[in-house]
């Protein structure tokens, strides 16, 4: 069925963008698994395309495109190249620039901003923490006021670009009797004594992804450095994860269908018994309930997309994108893997590499069974 979420920009844009992959991505993809982090001359390259500021306001050297959909339609570039290249980039500036935009003073956009749609300044977000998983109320790095700035000390784990990242948003406890209302967000330099990174995670998949434990012990920073409002960080964390979930979505389904896309031309090629595998009724009929899933599902996306372009999308539809994009994300997935043979498990095909790097779409940005209670407590349970 005929996508009609996009107009002919988003399609230029989209042009765009898979020109810029195929430039700047393709030649370098085995280096930056083996590597895994993406090079700084990646993010440069990036930046100067315009790829990293759709959000930004142009006067700290952003596009300000003013519509979602540009970012919808980047992520799905990005995904069908590459899982782990979604994830990376979409933290940046899908997860990232938000924050940025909208909470912070306008000397904190001049620092900030145009570093980050340069690439020179690279970012993340240091949301979870040893032991504490999809709970965030119950984070226990603290800021300690101290004089005119603050002291921070705790731990945060599986922090995506967090290895290369020059900025980290940490969300840290200021009022521990308050518990969930007792948070706010820091903007952290990297390079502040205190700081510092362990190693990079040896993880089953997303192997091209930066991924790192943070450490801060006693990190010194000023009123300066606090985004948003003082103990409202909860709040505001709230408030930007249905873009990330949808983002999530988004990736998971375009990540899915390339896949899918390029396992049906193997079963094309494929030859057993004489015919072509695709043939055979049972892989014929297969093949046909993933693509009828694939399609149903892109249907409900393409309405959160533009839900959220309209600033209309709830916490709750996105939830129920996230996981279910992933359910169906992992179990397309799983059958072209099955489809490919005894080549499907081999790591130098796609179809394996995809597989491994899908699994952790049911666990971050909140795991399917957060979502499902979020979605359960919104029937009155």
């Amino acid at each position: 069925m005929k996508r009609t979420v996009y107009g002919d920009d988003h399609e230029a844009y989209r042009h765009s963008v898979r020109e810029f992959l195929a430039r700047w991505f393709e030649p370098l993809a085995a280096d930056v698994r083996a590597n895994r982090a993406l090079p700084r001359e990646f993010w440069l390259a990036a930046g100067k395309h315009d790829l990293l500021g759709l959000e930004v306001p142009e006067r700290y050297s952003g596009v300000a495109a003013g519509d979602y959909r540009f970012n919808a339609v980047l992520i799905e570039e990005l995904a069908k190249m590459n899982a782990a290249l979604a994830s990376s980039v979409s933290i940046h500036c899908d997860v990232v620039a938000p924050y940025l935009v909208h909470l912070t003073t306008d000397e904190q956009k001049a620092r900030w901003l145009p570093g980050l749609c340069s690439g020179d300044v690279l970012t993340a977000i240091g949301m979870t923490e040893p032991g504490g998983g999809s709970d965030l109320a119950a984070l226990k790095t603290t800021a300690v006021r101290d004089g005119k700035g603050w002291l921070l000390s705790g731990a945060k784990t599986f922090i995506t670009n967090g290895y290369s990242a020059d900025l980290v948003i940490i969300p840290a406890r200021t009022s521990p009797s308050k518990k969930a209302k007792g948070i706010t967000l820091f903007g952290v330099d990297t390079s502040l004594p205190g700081f510092e990174r362990g190693r990079k995670l040896d993880k089953v998949g997303q192997d091209e992804a930066d991924t790192a434990e943070l450490f801060l012990d006693r990190v010194r920073v000023t009123d300066d450095d606090v985004i948003g409002e003082l103990d409202r960080g909860f709040i505001h964390m709230m408030s930007f994860l249905p873009q990330e979930r949808l983002g999530c979505a988004i990736a998971n389904l375009a990540h899915a269908a390339q896949i899918l896309l390029e396992t049906i031309n193997y079963c094309r090629e494929r030859k057993a018994f004489g015919q072509s595998i695709g043939t055979f009724q049972h892989n014929k009929f297969l093949l046909a309930e993933l693509v009828t899933q694939l399609d149903v599902t892109q249907a409900y996306v393409d309405r959160c997309i533009e839900a959220h372009s309209e600033g209309t999308l709830t916490p709750i539809d996105a939830a129920k994108a996230k996981w279910w994009t992933a359910e169906i994300q992992n179990r397309i997935l799983d059958h072209c893997v099955q489809l490919h043979g005894g080549y499907g498990y081999m790591n130098e095909y796609r179809v394996a590499r995809a597989w491994r790097d899908a699994r952790v779409t049911k666990i971050w940005a909140g795991s399917n069974e957060i979502m499902k209670e979020l979605i359960g407590r919104d029937l009155g349970f």
